[in-house]
């Protein structure tokens, strides 16, 4: 994979090496990081992959998309396409109810990007649903979904806002968002691995749904730190950047003080004078200032302060820092000759602890469990060995099958389909005691993994799987299964 950014090392940077080390320890314990990526002066001074995910695969950004989606607005602002005041229902005429209530007809496009909508809950997210909306005309449903409050004068986060900016810009410019993004903001900054999940009328989520790499993201976090501007080209409005940095609204209260600094144009402010891109379950583009200081996490983490926290206790402290500035810093003028880093990032998620084999599995192999009734149409297992001697679990699903073959000690890859969807995996098992076999189905790409414990007792078999981390419950499966014996 090319390289986008050149690369130096802390102390080239000013940065004290054993302060970023502690950083990258920190974020190890957490668990279940996926990458980091730590940027002084515009050069990469930090980077790791937590094996099985890699430098070359794009990774689900989830809400990071809404600050792409509030920089193309910015850019259409400039381009004399909209304005922040213009009335969305007259941005969207056929997707307004035949009868719009006064906050309705009030609602700007300043307040689709402050989350100020006048909604009293979200429009989209919700405790029995992902951020998604069932069927087509997603806009119009959203629309006519009450607005309780005058328009700009109540935060609510609100992923059916950033939608509705997809939607207006799709109308203006008739194209997809991600195609008007990539001639003016994506090829430039070397973005070539973008995708964008749409709607079911091809309009870019918006709000959710970008997919890029590690690098790639760290290089849209120092175009904002460097006012909008990518190789002496004004990419990005320095008004725009400058303004959609800083707090807009109050968005508080809450118990983690980085989520009480407020809101910008799709981007939280945070402490220390911060700001950052966010997304579910730890993906981060966090930027500061004052430091010259990029930070970027992919993860699948449910504890969503873990990340910035880190930053703050390894790189707050004033003998992190050293005096050098950017223009004394040794110039790296090829980012493929670049020097070494000082830091050698092995990283890799924990594999299950525990042996290869059991020693009354041989008893198990072959047989087949027949399983409770469950809402997941799981009806069957059967534990084996594949021809290279790894663990392998075969489940009936709704009349198919659906087999995972585990490594030991080490990620073994494959694809696994879920409700029809293939996806590339990693798989590793162990069986923590005779009788308990415990497995992980990392999706590659994602902050997603599903968690296996088998626990077999005479003739019958418990099974549970669950999710790492979800919008809802985590639990996937909870069930018994007997012996079929013939």
């Amino acid at each position: 994979m090319s390289r986008i950014l050149p690369r130096s090392t802390p102390a080239a940077e000013g940065v004290d090496p054993a302060a970023v080390r502690r950083l990258v320890d920190r974020l190890d314990r957490l668990g279940a990081v996926h990458s980091v990526m730590v940027l002084r002066h515009g050069r990469v001074i930090a980077e790791g992959w937590w094996h099985p995910h890699t430098v070359d695969r794009p990774h689900t950004m989830f809400s990071v998309s809404k600050s792409f989606t509030s920089t193309a607005v910015g850019i259409a602002v400039h381009e004399g396409l909209l304005t922040l005041d213009d009335k969305v229902l007259d941005l969207l005429p056929d997707d307004a109810p035949a009868d719009p209530s006064e906050n309705l007809r009030a609602m700007r496009v300043r307040d689709l990007l402050t989350m100020t909508t006048g909604h009293g809950v979200s429009t989209m997210e919700g405790i029995d649903r992902t951020i998604s909306l069932p069927g087509s005309s997603w806009a119009r449903a959203i629309l006519a979904q009450p607005v309780d409050h005058e328009p700009g004068t109540r935060f609510v986060y609100n992923t059916g806002a950033t939608y509705l900016l997809s939607a207006i810009l799709h109308r203006l410019t008739g194209e997809r968002l991600l195609d008007y993004l990539t001639p003016r903001l994506l090829a430039p900054l070397g973005i070539t691995h973008a995708e964008w999940e749409q709607d079911p009328d091809g309009i870019d989520t918006g709000g959710y749904g970008m997919s890029i790499t590690t690098e790639e993201m760290a290089a849209f976090g120092q175009l904002y730190l460097q006012g909008g501007v990518w190789e002496g080209k004004q990419l990005v409005p320095a008004e725009w950047v400058a303004a959609a940095t800083v707090k807009q609204v109050e968005n508080g209260p809450s118990d983690w003080p980085d989520w009480n600094q407020g809101y910008g144009y799709q981007f939280w402010q945070c402490r220390h004078g911060a700001y950052r891109a966010d997304g579910a379950f730890g993906q981060y583009i966090v930027v500061w200032p004052e430091k010259d200081l990029v930070v970027v996490t992919t993860s699948g983490l449910s504890d969503l302060p873990s990340v910035p926290d880190a930053v703050w206790d390894t790189l707050l402290p004033d003998d992190v820092w050293a005096t050098p500035t950017a223009a004394e810093a040794p110039a790296l003028e090829d980012a493929d000759d670049a020097a070494p880093l000082e830091l050698e990032l092995e990283l890799e998620l924990r594999t299950p602890a525990g042996a290869d084999s059991s020693p009354v599995e041989e008893s198990l192999l072959g047989v087949t469990y027949d399983l409770e009734p469950n809402p997941r149409g799981f009806s069957a297992l059967t534990l084996g060995r594949d021809a290279d001697g790894r663990i392998e679990v075969a489940f009936t699903v709704e009349g198919s099958d659906l087999v995972v073959r585990f490594g030991h000690e080490e990620w073994s890859p494959g694809t696994c389909s879920l409700e029809g969807n293939p996806a590339d995996v990693a798989t590793a098992a162990a069986w923590t005691d005779e009788l308990t076999l415990h497995g992980r189905i990392v999706f590659l790409g994602t902050p997603f993994e599903l968690r296996l414990e088998l626990r077999f007792t005479g003739e019958d078999v418990a099974v549970r799987i669950d999710q790492n981390v979800a919008f809802g419950e985590r639990g996937v499966l909870d069930v018994r299964g007997t012996a079929r014996r013939i």
